[in-house]
């Protein structure tokens, strides 16, 4: 019996020394712990044996360790999302919390040196653990999970979700990460963040990873809300059923990436995705952009133009040649501007020819290119070519360079209508912009037609009250006299169940200046942008503060957001 007695080592033969267990009892014990692949620990404790308290007293006496309460922890703080959950049933340990470049596991065994290392692995973290008593520990992981299976049961309501018609294809990558993007949990959540973005008419899709959480954003009327944590543990399969869907290298996670999705709702609407990859501190964030073909079928009188504004649109797209220019910051809704033009342009008799940074609006009928920069096709190498393809009318996506600026405005001298698009505050700094790249003043005067600068604001909802304001304030906001004569009514945000904060759509705020003689002088004479202003001014145009006030009197915008989006 002595002999036997010496075989039992570890957590079995203290239970033996302190009198827990008899030595019979402890030898049948290890070896079905072994027959199951189990702990000694897990199976006393699963065959109710022995009590979890006793076994991690005597652990805590063997290993000189204090026993860790974890009845006293927040499980919302415990650090799951740095680990796979599989990996956390299959170790029977749990993250709990990170400080610095530590990680502190959850074990109900010293000598489950099988966890720190693999925990060490996989998060690059040095490990140390902490014992805590078996029974806590399981009853903690359940909960742990049953909360992160929560959290993606409340956006997975739809049982059709998963079968969704994608356009997506794969790129070489290893088997697991090919498991990983295909688990159908995730692939259901991932189309259910771009429906609800889709029926939500947000912009943008945001997944983003941070050290303890992980968050969703969508970007609704020119402002982002959160709308939903997913569990920090998934991150990494979010992104990869992203990469897979819009055929990026999963395996490459060092370098930013660019693609594209296409989710085909119907058999007759379809909707775009342009996706960006960037690896920040805690992993890589998604940029989803929505691109829906159908904005551009919204026709002329929906983008908010006055009626004066439109009819210099009209008439700019009517010319047989010269340049239109669109202005303003990214997310303006310069290409939906620009696309509703080659709409109304788009007919059998004409050839339309676009080069974009990428393509953001598929419409039939447009010869459309993407940039290329790593092949050599930039902007000017496709306007070159566009020149020898018989164009009618070439939209540009964006002028950044004398290069392209010279090849467009030569386009625009020699019998084409050319659109495009540059980066600047109003109209007048467009021409001052123009000049500062090396375009000479009698190239600009000669082929510009329109300048169109534009901001979008968020739409009123119906739910809006009247904001009653001193006429002293109303004319430090910009509001004439004549104005406030005729008696300004203005309203302000409330908020309903059909809108976000009082907020519904957006409508454009435009200041569209098209290019008279006297302009013209101005511009040959080497006229800065403050008396290119001052002549707009004199000749009727609208500024953009001018344009969001008439919004705002017209009930369609509120004061505050009038000075979110223009400044006087």
């Amino acid at each position: 019996m002595a002999a036997t007695n010496m075989n039992l080592t570890g957590l079995a033969r203290n239970l033996v020394r302190d009198k827990h267990l008899d030595q019979a009892k402890a030898i049948e014990a290890v070896e079905n712990a072994n027959k199951e692949s189990i702990s000694l620990t897990s199976y006393l404790v699963k065959n109710k044996i022995l009590g979890a308290a006793v076994i991690a007293t005597v652990l805590s006496k063997e290993f000189g360790l204090p026993v860790f309460d974890l009845s006293v922890m927040d499980i919302e703080f415990a650090a799951m999302g740095l680990v796979d959950e599989k990996l956390i049933i299959k170790l029977e340990a749990l993250p709990l919390f990170k400080r610095g470049k530590r990680l502190f596991v959850a074990i109900s065994s010293p000598t489950n040196t099988q966890a720190l290392d693999e925990f060490k692995f996989n998060t690059g973290l040095s490990t140390e653990g902490i014992l805590v008593q078996e029974d806590q520990l399981r009853a903690f992981i359940e909960q742990a999970l049953s909360a992160m299976d929560d959290d993606m049961d409340e956006m997975m309501l739809d049982d059709d979700l998963e079968n969704l018609d994608i356009s997506a294809g794969e790129e070489e990558a290893d088997t697991a990460s090919k498991e990983e993007a295909n688990d159908a949990p995730v692939v259901k959540y991932v189309n259910k963040i771009l429906v609800d973005a889709i029926n939500k008419g947000a912009s943008d899709i945001h997944f983003e990873p941070y050290e303890k959480r992980y968050r969703v954003r969508y970007r609704v009327d020119g402002v982002l809300a959160e709308v939903a944590s997913p569990p920090l543990s998934i991150a990494a399969k979010l992104t990869a059923r992203i990469k897979v869907m819009s055929r990026m290298d999963i395996s490459e996670k060092r370098v930013p990436q660019d693609g594209r999705i296409k989710l085909n709702l119907s058999k007759k609407r379809a909707i775009d995705f342009r996706v960006n990859t960037c690896p920040t501190l805690f992993g890589e964030k998604v940029v989803l952009r929505i691109l829906d073909p159908s904005s551009a079928q919204l026709g002329i009188d929906a983008l908010g133009y006055e009626p004066e504004q439109k009819k210099l649109y009209m008439d700019a797209l009517s010319n047989p040649y010269g340049m239109i220019l669109v202005t303003g910051p990214t997310g303006s809704g310069k290409t939906v501007s620009l696309y509703t033009g080659l709409n109304i342009l788009n007919q059998p008799e004409t050839n339309i020819s676009t080069v974009e940074d990428p393509v953001e609006i598929n419409l039939e009928g447009i010869n459309q290119v993407n940039v290329h920069d790593k092949v050599g096709l930039t902007f000017a190498e496709a306007l070159r070519a566009f020149l020898r393809q018989d164009p009618d009318i070439i939209m540009v996506g964006e002028i950044r360079d004398i290069e392209t600026a010279g090849i467009a405005i030569k386009a625009a001298q020699t019998g084409h209508l050319v659109l495009s698009t540059l980066h600047t505050n109003d109209a007048p700094q467009t021409l001052t912009r123009l000049m500062n790249m090396g375009v000479p003043a009698f190239n600009i005067a000669t082929s510009v037609n329109l300048i169109i600068a534009q901001r979008l604001g968020r739409r009123l909802c119906d739910c809006k009250t009247l904001d009653e304001l001193p006429d002293e304030v109303l004319l430090e906001e910009g509001f004439t006299e004549a104005d406030i004569k005729e008696g300004i009514k203005i309203y302000k945000a409330v908020g309903c169940e059909n809108c976000t904060k009082g907020y519904k759509g957006r409508v454009g705020i435009y200041q569209v200046m098209g290019i008279s003689d006297a302009m013209g002088r101005l511009i040959m004479g080497g006229a800065n942008s403050i008396d290119l202003a001052d002549q707009a001014r004199k000749e009727g145009i609208d500024d953009l503060r001018r344009s969001a006030l008439k919004k705002v009197m017209a009930g369609m915008l509120s004061l505050e957001e009038a000075n979110r989006i223009t400044k006087d």
